[in-house]
């Protein structure tokens, strides 16, 4: 009896093991150095594209970041955000999410550099995910190991972006819903908003912390200073009216975010919710406290996210123009 119920319950592996295997498929197809064999060269053309646009343009390498979030959160990592409005397609690149992101035309410069070495053979997808890498090295992060291997979208879901990037006025609940909805947990996400330690926030989008009245969590000096850089309150979003989101180190990726946090200056709403909520306040102290411990959450954050439902092998293609699907 004993050696039937063995048998049955082999044979019941065997039937299950096809199905976990499907399951795993678009994980597995993702894979470190994908292109040794089709393109040897690759990631160094992308990591040297992205120093030189870096010595020219500093900013690129804030873009190179943005970008990864802003593609990868919603639906899928698959350049998605890289088309332009064409052909019936409608550019994530309009929503209002999109506000302030700018440097796409270099994507354009990597692509072309990769395009001259291996034709049709790099994704768009990659790009955006490689670069985001490298440009963290170049802003004082961590290297990250980042698999590649993914493919492009043949559409744009300008209609999923409003739901699926949190705003900076949501609560930090909902914002800790939707990273845990593709696998990121609360720790995952304090590391994660430590990407707002470089760039800078468009007045439009802190005037209401200062107007009509100073938001009480904010230190009364820090919000003096907002208000010396954001003097009126309904500012013109065509201006160029902002603020550092880190005075004192506004260009690297470090712990300084966690230790203005712990000061009351957090720029955004968000930022300074980290704070007062005990999912996150004790995460805040601890990357407050040690830049390393914050440096290997935010890659193994930026690692999950790189990875979120990524197309593979026939779901997409490989975009020749990363603004554009491919005509067949």
């Amino acid at each position: 009896m004993a050696i039937k119920s063995r048998h049955c319950c082999t044979s019941f592996i065997f039937l299950l093991l096809p199905l976990l295997l499907q399951f795993y498929s678009a994980k597995s197809d993702l894979q470190l150095n994908y292109y040794a064999r089709s393109c040897p060269n690759a990631e160094e053309i992308i990591k040297q594209q992205v120093i030189k646009l870096y010595n020219k343009h500093g900013n690129t390498a804030v873009s190179w970041v943005r970008n990864l979030f802003h593609d990868c959160i919603v639906k899928s990592c698959d350049a998605s955000l890289l088309l332009e409005t064409v052909n019936g397609i409608e550019s994530e690149q309009k929503s209002d999410r999109s506000f302030g992101m700018r440097n796409f035309k270099y994507v354009k410069t990597i692509k072309e550099a990769l395009e001259a070495e291996c034709p049709m053979t790099v994704s768009c997808a990659d790009i955006v995910s490689l670069s985001a890498r490298d440009g963290i090295v170049l802003l004082g992060g961590p290297r990250i190991e980042m698999k590649t291997g993914r493919k492009d979208s043949k559409g744009s879901y300008l209609w999923e972006v409003e739901n699926s990037i949190p705003n900076h006025n949501d609560s930090i609940k909902s914002v800790l819903s939707r990273f845990q909805s593709i696998g990121i947990d609360a720790q995952g996400t304090v590391a994660l908003l430590g990407a707002h330690s470089v760039g800078r926030v468009h007045c439009v989008n802190l005037v209401h912390r200062l107007y009509p009245t100073v938001d009480p969590t904010l230190d009364p000096d820090y919000a003096k200073y907002l208000k010396g850089r954001c003097p009126l309150p309904h500012p013109n979003p065509e201006a160029v009216l902002y603020s550092r989101n880190d005075r004192e180190t506004p260009m690297i990726i470090d712990n300084m975010y966690y230790k203005n946090l712990l000061k009351h200056k957090g720029l955004l709403m968000i930022d300074q919710q980290l704070t007062s909520d005990p999912t996150t306040s004790t995460f805040v102290e601890k990357m407050a406290a040690d830049n390393g411990y914050f440096h290997d959450q935010f890659a193994r954050a930026v690692m999950l996210l790189s990875e979120n439902n990524p197309l593979t092998g026939d779901e997409g293609e490989i975009r020749k123009d990363c603004r554009y699907v491919n005509t067949h």
